[in-house]
């Protein structure tokens, strides 16, 4: 890891924005357990994947920045990122509508081996899912 927030950033910045999905395997622990899945994701390793390629259907300009503080403790690192897209694909049911999103996480995982081997996290989900018209405002 070539600093400490190294891994989640380049989680953020090369998976989720840049679509880069050969590099969950570089990233991330065969053992690899999320407790924070979204609506129909497992939460091993695979479950990554499908978050990834589920959002960036759904929102293929999808951007990530990554805010800063990142806090490191140990094999543990935290941060917020905010998340934009224009939804241009079917998300959890919702067809595209065009809208432009913004919403934003917080997510901490734990490294163990050089990889992610936990992710715990809270989504602003309501926000996402009211700018998409699937929930009022």
């Amino acid at each position: 890891m070539p600093d400490g927030t190294g891994m989640i950033k380049r989680f953020y910045t090369e998976v989720v924005g840049g679509g880069n999905l050969a590099l969950i395997d570089e990233l991330v622990s065969e053992d690899f357990v999320d407790h924070d899945p979204m609506p129909g994701q497992s939460p091993s390793k695979d479950g990554v994947s499908f978050f990834v390629t589920t959002m960036r259907k759904a929102f293929p300009d999808l951007k990530a920045t990554v805010m800063e503080p990142a806090l490191v403790d140990g094999n543990l690192e935290a941060l917020y990122v905010v998340l934009t897209g224009t939804h241009q694909g079917e998300l959890m049911g919702v067809a595209a509508t065009g809208r432009r999103v913004e919403f934003s996480g917080i997510d901490i995982i734990r490294i163990g081996d050089g990889k992610v081997v936990e992710h715990w996290g809270a989504t602003d989900t309501m926000a996402l899912m009211q700018q998409v018209g699937a929930v009022p405002e």
